[in-house]
């Protein structure tokens, strides 16, 4: 795997010290200091939007490149995962992360939540930004505390949650809902930060929304899984009781083809979803880790930002976490049952084996048997041939003159010809033993 390295990374320069510098060192260094928070003085409206990262890396890059060329400033790197920028009528500020990248517009003197705090925006380059869109919110940052008549009228009568943050320097308020312009909206209200404090508060806010969706892109997974893994649970479940009724060895075979397949369907699940739900743990981290850095006080009468996402958020994670426990707890159960029934196919195999050994030793033992009926058989023949050409031979020497009796000399010869027959044949036999070791075993 490849890495890209930085340009140039200085070396170490002194009198008496002379040391070989890691490639990356300029780079970690650097890192602490990439996406600053951005510096917010005076009222003034931001809009942020995130879109997923999916294959549209360089387009968006691209896009931004676009931006740049019709405002004559300079375009970031081709590597570059940032941009912060002054357009004139507003400042952008591009990220790119692992998994979404971020544009956020910074309108300075636009009235809260007005239609045209955009406008300086080319509405073309706009509306062809690569990616889908997961957060799209308007952020309003005052210097007046708004009154109830303005709360309802800036979000539309909904309901509002609000609090102090950062020491009581600031107040927040959202619906955390979208309106009518498809927007959702926030106003913070500065009551004594510098300018540094109000862009972290403001950068705070929007991480805070943007990593509340992207921690929920994992519910509707989870919910639509639910069903599945029950129906998965259930066909489990009638394999289990299966197992118990097993009466034959094709039985075992079908059942185990079974269980394979819901392996490889949870197995399936996991792979296809394990990124999203770890990905929306790691996210509701993030979201309880900057609501800790908002530092909240409530506002009388009214719910907290941490009350409400603790409320509503919460739930919707845990049931993310808990369709994830039970796709790793059907993956053990099919592993355990699988493994059940491979001991009860390898039992039944070694049975099967058992037989198949005893068959072929029966089939052996009469293999001997017809063997030596066989050698007995072959003695005779041979000693009933051998002594059919020794009576010839006694013949012709009668007929010589010899005084043999063809008959009586017959009668002698038959039991030395058997004899010496048997013999021959027992020394052959002995002799392909020897050569043959295994023949001696099943012997």
């Amino acid at each position: 795997m490849k890495y890209a390295l930085p340009d140039k990374t200085p070396d170490i320069a002194a009198p008496a010290v002379a040391l070989q510098v890691h490639p990356w060192r300029s780079a970690l260094y650097e890192e602490l200091h990439n996406r600053p928070s951005p510096v917010i003085e005076g009222p003034c409206q931001v809009t942020h939007f995130t879109v997923v990262l999916n294959d549209n890396r360089k387009a968006l890059h691209d896009h931004v490149v676009d931006l740049c060329k019709r405002f004559s400033v300079p375009a970031p790197a081709q590597d570059s995962s940032c941009l912060y920028q002054d357009f004139g009528g507003f400042e952008l500020r591009w990220e790119r992360h692992m998994e979404f990248a971020n544009f956020t517009f910074i309108c300075p003197d636009t009235s809260p939540f007005a239609p045209d705090a955009l406008g300086n925006v080319p509405k073309d380059w706009l509306a062809a930004l690569p990616g889908e869109l997961v957060v799209a919110l308007n952020l309003a940052v005052v210097n007046t505390p708004p009154d109830d008549k303005q709360l309802q009228r800036w979000f539309e009568g909904q309901r509002v949650s609000g609090a102090w943050v950062a020491d009581e320097k600031a107040q927040v308020w959202t619906a955390f809902k979208l309106h009518s312009d498809g927007f959702g909206r926030m106003v913070a209200c500065n009551h004594g930060l510098t300018p540094y404090q109000s862009g972290r508060l403001v950068q705070r806010l929007f991480e805070l929304e943007t990593y509340r969706l992207m921690s929920l892109l994992a519910l509707p997974i989870a919910r639509q899984m639910g069903g599945e893994l029950a129906q998965v649970e259930e066909n489990l479940a009638t394999l289990n009781q299966s197992i118990s009724d097993i009466d034959a060895g094709k039985d075992e075979r079908v059942l185990l083809q079974e269980l394979s397949q819901l392996a490889a369907e949870v197995e399936r699940h996991r792979s296809d979803t394990n990124f999203r739900f770890s990905a929306a743990v790691a996210y509701h981290d993030l979201v309880r880790d900057r609501l800790r850095q908002l530092k909240e006080s409530p506002i009388e009468g009214m719910q907290s930002l941490r009350e409400f996402l603790e409320r509503r958020l919460t739930p919707g994670i845990k049931t993310c976490n808990s369709v994830r426990d039970r796709l790793e707890d059907l993956s053990r159960r099919i592993s355990r049952t699988t493994s059940l029934l491979r001991t009860r196919v390898d039992l039944s195999i070694q049975e099967q084996n058992q037989h198949l050994l005893s068959s072929m030793n029966r089939r052996s033992q009469l293999q001997l048997r017809l063997q030596q009926t066989v050698e007995g058989l072959s003695v005779v023949a041979i000693g009933y041939y051998l002594v059919s050409l020794l009576g010839i031979s006694f013949a012709g020497a009668e007929a010589y003159g010899l005084p043999f009796n063809t008959d009586v000399a017959k009668g002698i010869a038959v039991p030395i010809v058997l004899a010496v027959v048997y013999w021959g044949v027992h020394r052959v036999k002995s002799h392909i033993v020897r050569r043959n070791p295994d023949a001696q075993k099943d012997k």
